[in-house]
């Protein structure tokens, strides 16, 4: 058996290796640049089409002709104006200084601006005009000069919409990367905070960081990290909805292996506890990764309530999770093969209702879920003021007169509605889903063997999820594996000074947080 695993990892390697050679063969070298600013932009104005938004001046520096380039609309002009251009046209250099001697000094002593790089070859001039930099070109020369002089409006830091607390920090992140590694900086104030700069996309060119406390997370996990990004081979990145399915465990499994959330404060307690983030260029939504079942029944909140509200909250939150996910297929079970195991005043009650529906209660709960489904999607699609109202009285009508039609009955009516209020209470969307999905193969199950599908059904989903693993970590941890002293913050949490440990699942090293004697009695 030993044997036959090492052949088939021989095999996975050497396929990835052939596979890296093959994309290696298929880069082209890189074009030096041309040492005339004239010819030089003519060759980037025809590589982008003539486009309107690209702003060349030229002019003249001790007789020696160059030009400055940048993209308008995505450049801070007054920048350009102060620090670029009045720098170069009114400190003149001496006039006998070579061509060389002339780039040298405008490089080391006459651009007043922080971020400056050399670029020798066109990709990476393109790269950079393209990223909301500006371009400066000298003749004769065959190195050029950017200067970071971003630019872009964007909206700014706001409260989250799609994770609200009552208490807590209500800021989110933004659709720019800079702004979401400085959210990051301000809550993590330490040194080894480390955020790794990546480019993915071979026509977008996305800013990807990951980002990680060096020295308390695993370094087996931050390589694997960084493993899976590198191999990623596409032309677009519009999205960390993209990254998350390219270094996702379990492509096929409907329960996430990787968190995200649009709240730094979120974010930044998963990289105090070891894990890794991941943050994309034109998204709000930063990936967490190892991620644990039990983390997407955690929220923020939780550790700002006191520690027997928390406690209580996330048991709450489980016991609706198995409401919505049983609460159908065990009311079809019931109704159709155990009548027995239902008081008899709630079952003649539910016979009496029953009497005049013309469909099986397998029939009735599918039509009942189906709607509610579409009536959902339809408040989530339209907006805001009319989505509420749509879903409100959708619901309200459309149930009243499914009973008042004799289609389903009211107890149906209550089980669905219950259902659907249960799956609003966990915190995590991308844990909704799947309950979602799974709930329509518990009522098949129900309908068809009754509670012993719904038994096997269970049986198979336990069997699942302790076989799924996120970056190396049992996805069941720190339940299966057990580990006793990770138990502090998982059904239960106890006050922030019983928290004296990180979780082992993602920390090796480090693990201590607060002294345990820190609390005086």
């Amino acid at each position: 058996m030993k044997g036959a695993c090492a052949v088939k990892r021989d095999k996975t390697e050497t396929q990835n290796q052939k596979q890296n050679d093959k994309q290696q063969e298929n880069q082209t070298p890189p074009r030096p640049l041309i040492p005339s600013v004239d010819k030089s932009v003519d060759f980037i104005k025809e590589s982008l089409g003539n486009s309107s938004d690209l702003v060349v001046r030229r002019f003249m520096i001790n007789k020696s002709p160059c030009a400055v380039l940048y993209i308008d609309g995505m450049v801070n002009k007054e920048t350009i104006q102060n620090f670029i251009m009045e720098a170069l046209m009114l400190e003149m250099p001496p006039k006998r200084a070579s061509v060389r001697r002339l780039y040298e000094m405008i490089k080391d002593a006459s651009l007043p601006i922080g971020e400056l790089s050399e670029l020798d070859n066109y990709e990476d001039l393109f790269k950079r005009l393209l990223s909301g930099e500006t371009i400066f070109l000298l003749d004769r020369e065959e190195k050029s000069l950017a200067a970071s002089t971003r630019g872009w409006r964007d909206r700014g830091v706001q409260e989250t919409t799609s994770e609200s607390v009552i208490r807590g920090p209500k800021e989110a992140f933004t659709e720019t990367l800079r702004t979401n590694t400085s959210l990051l900086r301000r809550k993590i104030k330490d040194s080894k905070l480390r955020i790794d700069a990546k480019s993915i996309g071979k026509m977008t060119n996305t800013d990807v960081a990951v980002v990680y406390l060096e020295g308390t997370a695993q370094d087996s996990v931050v390589k694997e990290v960084h493993k899976r990004l590198d191999q990623i081979d596409i032309d677009s990145i519009l999205e960390s909805g993209y990254l998350e399915e390219y270094i996702q465990d379990a492509q096929y499994s409907p329960f996430p292996t990787v968190y995200y959330s649009e709240k730094p404060d979120a974010i930044a307690a998963g990289i105090l506890e070891g894990r890794v983030a991941i943050i994309t260029d034109g998204t709000p939504d930063v990936l967490l990764c190892p991620a644990l079942f039990v983390n997407f029944f955690h929220s923020s909140e939780d550790y700002y309530q006191r520690a027997d509200i928390g406690t209580l909250i996330r048991i709450l939150r489980l016991i609706c999770f198995n409401i919505a996910l049983f609460m159908p297929s065990l009311y079809i079970a019931f109704t159709t093969f155990h009548p027995e195991m239902i008081p008899s005043q709630l079952l003649v009650s539910l016979a009496a209702q029953r009497e005049g529906v013309p469909f099986p209660a397998f029939v009735e709960a599918l039509i009942m879920e189906l709607t509610f489904e579409i009536l959902r999607e339809a408040g989530v699609r339209l907006p805001k003021p009319v989505g509420s109202a749509v879903s409100i009285v959708g619901a309200l009508v459309l149930g009243n007169s499914a009973v008042q039609a004799g289609l389903v009955s009211p107890a149906m009516v209550i089980v669905v509605a219950i259902t659907a209020i249960s799956s609003f209470v966990v915190p995590s969307y991308n844990m909704a889903i799947p309950i979602r999905i799974i709930r329509f193969i518990f009522m098949v199950l129900g309908a068809t063997f009754g509670l012993f599908g719904i038994i096997l059904g269970l049986i198979a989903m336990v069997f699942h999820l302790t076989s799924l693993k996120s970056f190396g970590v049992p996805y069941m941890s720190p339940f299966a594996p057990f580990v006793p002293k990770d138990q502090k913050d998982v059904l239960l949490r106890l006050p922030h000074w019983g928290l004296f440990s990180r979780p082992s699942s993602f920390v090796k090293e480090n693990e201590k947080r607060t002294s345990p004697s820190s609390k005086e009695n």
